[in-house]
């Protein structure tokens, strides 16, 4: 079993001459790491931030919807733009039009399992295909001055398990770092991560990897260190309704204990803060629309949310939500005082 240095742990890391204040990450999230919900987590610690998969495809014709992917405001930094595709020069002026915006990364994105990414020979789907992924990493690192990671998975399948091959491939184009979700493409989020293939990928290359898949607590965030070794760990779907997390896992990564989750009233400050932030960003109307997933999520595990949640799906303004957590506040403490 690797061997966990606290010294290592609770430090800053770099990757290549990008210095990151912590190893626990915020996970690119399709529909969900926009810059209100980076901003959030950064506060709460996320040492780096990843922007939404952005089509690279979509740059290079400088398609309206997929350029607004790639804004970022300063307070979010260290940040990585992640793109996508399969054709080599694609992508590479596809990180060349990324670079454009001055990110700290340029993320490549081998990872994605749904159909609509990999029908197109891109995400998980380059990882049946290791020349071609060659290609597309070579082209990339050889078009910016930006470093340039990626994200990969397990293989396509059970029978085709590439991740070592794939990581030591990536350092020898110049990758210079890579995260890894130990599950195959077939997979997609159902059965266990295999975090030892995240070790066996730690010893075989000399660039920092960041390991991914089942890290929902602080104590999930410790063994996996201590099983792998990883430089540092992603957090993806563990984020949602709880952006805290972050503060959490730093704490005990620490303090070796667990902190306080918030209370009611703070969980609801924080969902309004988000609120906020993405109405700041988006405006009211499509901001509260956007929010509507995440007020859901905030609302996991409350007593009788059920309810709560339906008329979630109804707020179209601040106000609403305000009177919405409000009213389930003054129910829930008035319960609780019978």
């Amino acid at each position: 079993m690797p061997h966990l240095s606290e010294e290592r742990i609770l430090t800053g890391m770099k990757i290549g001459n990008v210095h990151i204040e912590g190893r626990v990450f915020l996970a690119p999230l399709a529909g969900i790491t926009d810059t209100s919900f980076r901003l959030l987590c950064r506060e709460f610690g996320a040492a780096l931030v990843f922007t939404e998969m952005i089509s690279a495809d979509g740059l290079v014709r400088g398609n309206t919807n997929t350029l607004r992917y790639l804004f970022f405001s300063q307070s979010e930094r260290p940040i990585a733009i992640q793109i996508f595709g399969s054709d080599p020069e694609t992508m590479a002026e596809g990180a060349r039009r990324a670079a454009r915006q001055k990110p700290d990364l340029i993320d490549l994105n081998l990872a994605c399992p749904v159909r609509k990414v990999v029908r197109r020979m891109a995400g998980a789907a380059l990882l049946r295909d290791l020349r071609l992924t060659e290609k597309v990493c070579r082209a990339v690192v050889g078009a910016v001055d930006t470093p340039v990671t990626i994200k990969i998975r397990s293989g396509w399948s059970s029978d085709s398990i590439v991740a070592v091959d794939v990581a030591q491939m990536a350092h020898g184009c110049g990758i210079s770092a890579v995260t890894v979700h130990p599950r195959t493409q077939k997979m997609h989020f159902s059965g266990s991560a295999d975090w030892s293939l995240i070790a066996r990928v730690k010893e075989a290359v000399p660039i920092p990897v960041i390991g991914s898949g089942d890290v929902t607590s602080p104590s999930d965030a410790r063994e996996i260190f201590e099983q792998t070794g990883c430089d540092a760990i992603m957090i993806g779907r563990a984020s949602l309704g709880q952006p805290w997390i972050f503060k959490q896992i730093n704490h005990y990564l620490e303090n070796k204990e667990l902190s306080a989750p918030p209370t009611l009233e703070e969980r609801f400050d924080i969902a309004l803060r988000h609120t906020r932030l993405a109405v700041k960003e988006k405006g009211e109307l499509l901001g509260v629309r956007t929010m509507r997933k995440h007020l859901t999520w905030y609302t996991k595990g409350l007593p009788g949310a059920a309810p709560l949640r339906q008329r979630i799906f109804c707020v179209e303004t601040v106000g609403d939500i305000e009177d919405l957590f409000g009213e389930y506040v003054a129910h829930t403490r008035a319960e609780v005082a019978a």
